[in-house]
């Protein structure tokens, strides 16, 4: 009777997984995955530039297609658009001494919500130091979310890629500290003197945003995500006569799988978890998407994150593959690969560690909190020949590829998405 029973079971779940499969090959094909992904990185769209009517445009379609899917709107607030706005500091003067010698305005970058600045030894900001060895972005970033007000001095050597902070004034709030960063020789200044005017403006942004609730888990969230914006129409770096930046792998494809994955997942129906589908907007100007939609969460209550990044192309181990930045910080990575036993498809630990991508994407906001959130990529990012280009066209991408890598992602997310299976938190402690 019991090898009966075992024997009895094993067929069973023989016949479910091949349910399972052949419910994937149904609902995410490849004609549906091109119809989202043409439009997305189309030209009617512009590039889908942060603020332009292009990505207002894609937002739209977005949103338009979680509805004709039948999802619900987060906390039943009856859109599908997550509004929320951040203030855009305008450069007007700067000036500034140290130790009676001045300053150069181009040496200078004042990140703050205040139109005037006027700061000097006496006013209490605390005088840090960025040094060669640290990496000048992630640690500028570090200091505008501490809340505090500070006057960091740049190390020299970050002369050619110092200009790179003023990209950080686009996306500051209301309570935004004042941070000076100085690019300079003089360590230790005495006496200091800066004042700089700006023109403050309130930008308004949206995340397009999606729920199936969980039927016994309702509390407990998986989430998965894209960026939604590229960087728009730039003449100064067209191809020829094509000046229209239109990320078709970057990010249009990851997109384009997180909607493919919100519709499968409903015909599905049996998401024990509750999963949040989200289109960030502005990950090219810093993260500011992720960032807002990070805090509307309680870290603990997110069991996971597939945040999907440039998928369109096939990985440096060819095609059914891909890899996952920060494996080794969870255990998800070894989940998913459990999940797509007996299959040719293959997730690989991130092979360019040295470009930090864990920390350059919308997965790192919540990563820094615990969260296993980790981001799955197939760019070869020593080697892409069309990252950031005009060139990154639809025409460029592995389509049948693509549709594969989406499928896989479906498959092997099926015990997080269930709740038979928790990835293992991420070291905080460890984090950069």
């Amino acid at each position: 009777m019991k090898k009966y029973t075992l024997g009895l079971l094993l067929i069973c779940s023989f016949i479910s997984s091949q349910l399972v499969a052949q419910n994937v090959n149904l609902s995410i094909n490849k004609a549906e995955t091109e119809r989202i992904e043409k439009f997305l990185s189309s030209d009617e769209l512009e590039g889908r530039k942060t603020y332009s009517k292009g990505i207002d445009k894609a937002a739209d379609f977005i949103a338009n297609e979680f509805k004709q899917a039948g999802l619900s709107t987060f906390n039943n607030s009856g859109t599908y658009l997550q509004k929320f706005s951040r203030l855009n500091a305008k450069f007007v003067s700067v000036k500034g001494v140290f130790d009676e010698a001045t300053l150069e305005a181009k040496d200078i970058i004042v990140i703050s919500a205040q139109p005037n600045i006027s700061i000097s030894e006496n006013s209490g900001y605390e005088v840090v130091k960025i040094n060669k060895e640290d990496n000048l972005v992630q640690a500028a970033r570090k200091f505008i979310t501490a809340n505090k007000n500070y006057l960091i001095l740049v190390d020299e050597s970050f002369a050619t890629t110092f200009p790179r902070l003023i990209q950080l004034k686009g996306g500051i709030t209301a309570q935004q500290k004042t941070v000076v960063f100085i690019l300079t020789n003089n360590r230790n200044p005495t006496k200091f003197n800066i004042e700089a005017e700006h023109k403050i403006e309130e930008l308004f942004l949206s995340n397009v945003m999606a729920v199936i609730p969980g039927k016994s888990l309702p509390n407990e969230y998986v989430i998965f995500s894209g960026h939604y914006d590229h960087l728009g129409i730039n003449s100064a770096k067209a191809i020829g006569t094509d000046s229209i930046f239109n990320g078709a792998n970057d990010d249009a494809a990851g997109t384009t799988a997180m909607i493919m994955l919100s519709k499968y997942f409903k015909k599905l129906n049996n998401n024990e978890r509750t999963l949040i589908f989200v289109a960030f907007t502005a990950e090219e100007m810093g993260g500011f998407g992720a960032q807002y939609f990070s805090k509307q969460f309680d870290p603990i209550s997110v069991k996971a994150m597939f945040n999907l990044e440039m998928i369109g192309t096939e990985s440096k181990w060819g095609r059914n593959s891909a890899y996952i930045t920060g494996y080794e910080k969870s255990s998800m990575g070894e989940i998913l690969q459990k999940n797509l036993a007996g299959s040719t498809f293959k997730f690989y630990p991130d092979p360019y560690t040295d470009q930090n991508l864990f920390y350059r994407s919308d997965n790192a906001t919540l990563a820094r909190l615990g969260v296993p959130a980790h981001t799955i990529s197939t760019s070869k990012m020593d080697s892409e020949p069309n990252y950031h280009k005009a060139s990154d066209e639809f025409a460029t991408l592995d389509m049948d590829n693509m549709t594969e890598i989406i499928k896989a992602i479906a498959l092997s997310s099926k015990t997080i998405v269930s709740g038979k299976d928790t990835p293992t938190r991420v070291d905080t402690s460890k984090l950069r």
